[in-house]
């Protein structure tokens, strides 16, 4: 499922776009202003994020801006009622990857967010944001803003997908099936996942692998 963040002031639209894309294989997340939309782009992971421009608190421009200032470079696709070149120009210097006009057809809408995703595939795969831990799957490197330190591989294939399925909870078989296809053994996805443990908690990382009797996921800790 390609999970969408939607950040969008004009509620009855909201409602209509949102459940439109889940109809369309999408799994949305509507917003309503834009501090709404940074505090959930700092919790989640998303594929792709739609923005329109005139919102509360804070506009499409600027948490385009702070998006891109924090090293977050998922897809965004501007809306805005404003259509004149000025518009989007200031969108797509910014950093915005896309940019629809209202009022716009849905299935345009659709077209243009699924070519955004698998044009951007390559780079969401290398580089991985969940809370404050940055993995480059490609180097390896897990940074947090009070550290940093390598993974081995088996680790960053197993830290990718806790982040793509936080909260969730998995048996060691589950790990090795769903990761590694289940080429490695219960065991040593245990012992992955005891080792990736250690190297959050070693980097002051803001997400931890809860461990429960056989079961395991990563998740957020509270301050």
């Amino acid at each position: 499922m390609m999970k969408v963040l939607y950040a969008e002031d004009e509620k009855q639209l909201s409602v209509a776009v949102t459940e439109i894309l889940k109809m369309e294989g999408f799994t949305v997340t509507p917003v309503y202003d834009g501090e709404e939309a940074l505090d959930k782009l700092d919790h989640d992971y998303f594929d792709a994020v739609v923005l329109d421009i005139m919102m509360p608190k804070k506009d499409g421009i600027e948490v385009l801006e702070t998006m891109r200032q924090n090293g977050n470079h998922t897809c965004v696709l501007m809306l805005t009622a404003k259509a004149t070149l000025d518009d989007r120009i200031a969108g797509l210097s910014t950093g915005a990857d896309d940019y629809l006009a209202k009022p716009f057809a849905m299935k345009e809408l659709v077209a243009r967010l699924r070519s955004l995703i698998r044009r951007n595939s390559d780079y969401r795969h290398s580089i991985v944001k969940y809370a404050n831990i940055e993995l480059n799957s490609n180097s390896c490197e897990l940074r947090s803003d009070k550290g940093s330190l390598r993974l081995n591989n088996p680790e960053a294939e197993l830290l990718t997908y806790l982040v793509h399925n936080v909260d969730k909870t998995f048996t060691a078989q589950e790990i090795n099936e769903e990761v590694w296809g289940g080429k490695e053994s219960p065991e040593k996805a245990e012992l992955y996942l005891y080792y990736l443990k250690n190297k959050l908690r070693q980097i002051h990382a803001d997400v931890a692998v809860v461990i429960d009797g056989d079961d395991f996921a990563l998740k957020e800790e509270l301050s």
